[in-house]
């Protein structure tokens, strides 16, 4: 094995692989375990004996939570005893815990899948997000830290009513709402200070899934979809388009971001112009669209952990594919 940018490299056949917090996310593991042929084992993790991911890998284990004092022990110790090349997780407040550890899991011949540390942490503080995609120059919905800020900024005429509210970090839509008063609004904020206050924006929801090459640190793939419905802060139904000024934008945006490996955006086009919104460095809920219309980011991240470099293939999939979920059910 050799060293590349800290980051450890695996050159072997056999590439086992750990996923953690799979929760209900088996359609992951039926793509890794397809693109992996038999060269490697999918091993999978979560802290709940029900999540139906667990039930779809080759192998699995039930670890504490993040917030566990034996938590990276736990999962350490699988990394060893199974041979483990490669770990992510499928949750955004676990990424930054792993990118923590990345100098111990490489002692150890694993390579956390995934982006570093502050970037995990920036994303998922979404005030914090939209200060620095501010002050980088790109277009974001104005957003505020407290109700007394945005008050002002609405006397001033900057903004009005309907406005988004949702927590700093929350994650799944959890907590967002729509206001439409004064009323509601100083209502929601006084029963819970840990919300921010967004402008509304009026627009075609977008969805990005994209690889950033862990080796060469350029984005690879970036594949575009309209979102026609959602459900549960993911989307339900959605349709793949194309357009070139929108890549060169998403490039740049992952650039100057320092993201790397797989990430989830979300964007709003108004009227011809665009909108970034958040950011999720892991696999989005919507990435089977992706990976179904040909953008493989499964196949790049095991080229990535063999050492093999990505080449550019942005755009390269079907474009006006629809994809629309249903549910299935396990027993176990």
């Amino acid at each position: 094995m050799t060293i590349f940018s800290s980051r450890i490299i695996i050159n072997k056949k056999m590439k086992n692989i750990l996923m953690l917090s799979a929760g209900t996310r088996n359609i992951i593991i039926q793509y890794l375990k397809k693109e992996l042929n038999g060269e490697g084992k999918i091993i999978a993790a979560d802290c709940d004996h029900l999540a139906s991911a667990l039930y779809e890998a080759d192998k699995y284990f039930l670890i504490p939570r993040i917030t566990d004092s034996n938590y990276f022990s736990t999962v350490l110790r699988i990394c060893k005893d199974e041979n483990i090349s490669g770990i992510f997780s499928m949750i955004d407040p676990e990424l930054s815990v792993l990118a923590q550890h990345e100098k111990e899991f490489a002692e150890n011949g694993v390579m956390v899948l995934g982006s570093p540390k502050d970037v995990c942490e920036l994303t998922i503080n979404k005030y914090e997000f939209y200060l620095w995609m501010r002050d980088h120059g790109y277009n974001c919905a104005r957003s505020y830290s407290n109700l007394t800020a945005f008050l002002e900024d609405r006397a001033k005429a900057l903004i009005d009513f309907p406005v988004f509210v949702k927590p700093y970090n929350g994650s799944a839509s959890a907590e967002v709402s729509v206001v439409e008063d004064e009323d509601m609004l100083r209502l929601l904020c006084l029963r819970h200070p840990h919300l921010m206050i967004q402008e509304y924006l009026k627009g075609q929801e977008i969805g990005a899934d994209c690889y950033v090459d862990i080796i060469s640190k350029k984005t690879v793939s970036i594949f575009t979809k309209k979102k026609i419905l959602m459900r549960a802060g993911e989307t339900d139904k959605s349709v793949s388009f194309k357009d070139p000024k929108l890549f060169t934008l998403i490039s740049q945006f992952n650039k100057d971001l320092g993201v790397v490996a797989q990430l989830d955006i979300d964007l709003f086009d108004c009227g011809g112009t665009y909108y970034f919104s958040e950011v999720n460095p892991r696999f989005g809920g919507g990435y089977p669209h992706a990976y179904e219309c040909g953008a493989n980011h499964i196949r790049m991240m095991l080229n990535n952990l063999e050492g093999i470099e990505n080449p550019c293939v942005i755009g390269q999939y079907e474009e006006n594919k629809y994809m629309m979920k249903y549910g299935e059910v396990k027993i176990i």
